[in-house]
C-alpha cells in the first residue's frame, strides 16, 4: 500500500521530471527542416561552403566541420589559422585544433608545428588512439607517423609583422583584430546529428608554449548530440575559466535558446572579471538539435556565418557592450 507521504514524494518527483522534459523539449522543439552549419567570423562564409558540400549530400556533421576547418587552414593569406598564422614571440607559428562527433568521440592537438592540417591530425587522434589530446613534438611525431608531412611554409606578411612587433615587444591584443581569431564550426546534418571543429594559430606574439581554449574540449568546442553544439573565439584564457562551450550547451539543455545560452556564458565571464572584459573580445556560436542557432559576444564587431537550405549569410552577433 502506498502511504500519503510516498504518494506526495512520487508526485513531486514526477513533477520535476516533467519540468526537466519540458525544458529539454523547448530546447529541441521540432523545427528542424534540414542541415545547418555555423562558422566564426567573415571567413566563415568560405568554410561554410566547403562544409555545405558534404551536408547537402546528407553527409555527417563532423565530416562537414573538418572540411570547413581544412579550407581555413589552407588559406595562405590568413594570419590567424594554419601555417600562415602570426607567430609567437620567438617567431614560430604553433597550431591548435580539436574536433568532436555525435558519439562524444573527440580529438585534439596543441602546440603543433609545421603540419598543414592540425584539424585532421586531431581527428586521427580521435579515431586511432585511446587519448583525446597530443601536444608539441609528440603531436608532430604522431602526425608524421600517420602520413602527414612537414611543411616549412612561413607567411611573409606574418613574418614582417613579427619583426615590426619586436621593435616594441608590446603585448596588447586588439579587439576583433585577426591576431586572435579562430575558425570554429558547428553543424547539424540531415540525419539530425551534430559535429564540430575548431582550429587556430593562437594569439600573435604569445609566450612560447601558450595554449588557448581552441584545442580544449569543453572550452573552445563542445558537442552533445542530445542537446546541441557550441564553439568559441576570442581571448581563450577567458573561455577556459568558465569552460565556455560546455556551459553554453548545458544552458541549452536547461531550455535556453542558442543565443540566450551564448549570452549567459558571456555575462558570467563579465561578472567574474568585469574590468578585464572591457578590453577583450570573446564570441560564442551555437546550434541546437532542432536547428535553431545563435551567437553572442562581449564587444560589437563579432560576425558569424550561417548556411541553411535558404543560403549562406553573415550575421552580426549581438553584444554585451
Amino acid at each position: 500500500m502506498t502511504s500519503r507521504r510516498q504518494f506526495i514524494r512520487r508526485t513531486s518527483a514526477l513533477g520535476v521530471g516533467l519540468l526537466a522534459f519540458s525544458r529539454l523539449s523547448k530546447a529541441a522543439s521540432p523545427t528542424f527542416d534540414g542541415p545547418v552549419v555555423l562558422s566564426t567570423w567573415n571567413f566563415g562564409l568560405q568554410t561554410n561552403e566547403a562544409a555545405w558540400k558534404i551536408l547537402a549530400e546528407k553527409g555527417r556533421a563532423v565530416d562537414a566541420a573538418e572540411a570547413g576547418a581544412r579550407l581555413a587552414e589552407d588559406d595562405l593569406k590568413s594570419t590567424s589559422v594554419g601555417l600562415a598564422g602570426r607567430p609567437d614571440r620567438e617567431g614560430i607559428t604553433t597550431l591548435d585544433a580539436c574536433i568532436m562527433d555525435e558519439f562524444y568521440n573527440c580529438g585534439s592537438v596543441c602546440f603543433l608545428e609545421k603540419i598543414k592540417h592540425p584539424i585532421s591530425v586531431a581527428r586521427k587522434v580521435m579515431e586511432t588512439t585511446p587519448h583525446v589530446m597530443l601536444a608539441g613534438s609528440g603531436a608532430q611525431q604522431f602526425a608524421l607517423e600517420n602520413g602527414f608531412e612537414l611543411d616549412d611554409y612561413v607567411n611573409p606578411e606574418s613574418e614582417k609583422a613579427w619583426h615590426e612587433w619586436l621593435k616594441t615587444s608590446e603585448y596588447k591584443p586588439i579587439i576583433n583584430f585577426e591576431n586572435h581569431d579562430t575558425i570554429g564550426i558547428v553543424a547539424l546534418d540531415a540525419h539530425g546529428n551534430l559535429g564540430g571543429a575548431c582550429s587556430t594559430s593562437g594569439m600573435a606574439y604569445k609566450i612560447r608554449g601558450r595554449v588557448g581554449d581552441s584545442p580544449i574540449i569543453g572550452a573552445g568546442l563542445y558537442v552533445d548530440n542530445e542537446v546541441g553544439a557550441c564553439t568559441a573565439t576570442g581571448t581563450g584564457e577567458e573561455v577556459i575559466r568558465i569552460a565556455g562551450s560546455h556551459l553554453v550547451v548545458e544552458k541549452m539543455r536547461d531550455g535556453m535558446s542558442p543565443e540566450d545560452a551564448c549570452r549567459y556564458a558571456v555575462e558570467r565571464m563579465i561578472r567574474i572579471r568585469p574590468e578585464q572584459s572591457k578590453t577583450l573580445q570573446v564570441g560564442f556560436i551555437a546550434v541546437n538539435k532542432s536547428g535553431e542557432y545563435g551567437g553572442y559576444c562581449i564587444q560589437p564587431g563579432f560576425q558569424y556565418a550561417v548556411h541553411t537550405n535558404e543560403g549562406n549569410v553573415l550575421v552580426d552577433a549581438r553584444s554585451y557592450y
